[in-house]
């Protein structure tokens, strides 16, 4: 039977009230949840009468880029949000998602941002959902050291797994994008509607978060589907022990110094720090007499210029 207006103000407004979303996605869910086809315009118009539109919901959709990579887990996104207090102490929610389906691989109430915190998480996703091609984080701790072409404990560990790194534009979040675009989500429709008491509640209410997030959530930039129905895990497993580098045969193999200097050629070079012990290959660029790809793994570090030989 058809509802009358009343019961389908009614129901935009549960949905209002309990996801906190706009427009367009009540609309949607109406269709695909309840066999109600009701235009977005006409649920913003039920929202503005309630007055259910805040001043800040007219940017709610600031745009993003839309460039997304063509299949899952060719790139994680990965950065903490920020922090905020609770009761006693405080948490750093760290979150990850796939570039392709926006799906939520980690969101974890943290107590602190160490490396070892930062890796247990990782461990987990990996076993869960395999290995990604790729990382995007920033520049800072516990991925990078904020300095050029440096790399930290943790990012050796992840490029001796075989997961390439890169690093966002300093003050450029939309290298980032689609993690930041999660951190609004979070702090729009969860974050900053409630008290926070400790890290097990904020835990339990992350975890209700994300399953209405990935499964129940449309997506404007996934053609309203939920970033479930476009994610799918990697073949690529976690390893039970870690792999040592391997190189081609005609790689120039040297061992990385304390400080993070490697010899070669007559020369010192500088690399970083947390490479100190491991083995790196000089591979020459066959365009330019005297200058070498730098790798780590399956890592570009640098190209050096050693000159006319």
């Amino acid at each position: 039977p058809r509802q009358s207006l009343p019961e389908v103000e009614l129901l935009v407004l549960q949905l209002r009230q309990a996801y906190d979303w706009g427009g367009r996605k009540i609309s949607h869910v109406l269709g695909r949840d309840h066999a109600l086809q009701v235009a977005p315009s006409t649920v913003t118009s039920i929202l503005h009468r309630h007055g259910q539109i805040r001043p800040e919901d007219s940017n709610a959709s600031k745009a993003w880029l839309r460039f997304e990579h063509a299949r899952p887990n060719e790139l994680w996104q990965m950065d903490f949000k920020g922090d905020f207090p609770l009761a006693q102490g405080r948490c750093y929610p760290l979150t990850a998602v796939d570039d392709h389906s926006r799906f939520n691989l980690i969101l974890q109430a943290c107590s602190n941002q160490r490396r070892s915190t930062v890796q247990a998480q990782l461990e987990r996703a990996f076993a869960m959902y395999g290995l990604p091609e790729r990382i995007n984080t920033d520049n800072g701790p516990p991925w990078g050291t904020g300095g050029q072409g440096e790399f930290s404990m943790l990012g050796v560990w992840l490029m001796r797994l075989g997961i390439k790194l890169s690093h966002s534009t300093p003050w450029h979040p939309q290298s980032n994008g689609k993690d930041e675009r999660f951190h609004r989500s979070l702090k729009r429709e969860l974050l900053r509607h409630h008290e926070w008491v400790d890290l097990p509640q904020a835990q339990a209410k992350f975890d209700d978060w994300r399953h209405i997030y990935n499964e129940q959530r449309p997506h404007e930039a996934l053609e309203m589907q939920t970033p479930v129905q476009r994610y799918r895990p990697s073949k690529r497993s976690m390893p039970s022990t870690l792999p040592e580098p391997e190189y081609e045969a005609w790689a120039q193999v040297r061992k990385v110094q304390h400080g993070g200097w490697v010899h070669f050629q007559g020369r010192e070079i500088r690399l970083s720090k947390a490479l100190a012990g491991q083995p790196v290959a000089f591979m020459p660029r066959p365009e330019r007499d005297g200058a070498y790809d730098v790798y780590f793994c399956q890592q570009h570090l640098k190209v050096v210029h050693l000159g006319a030989r």
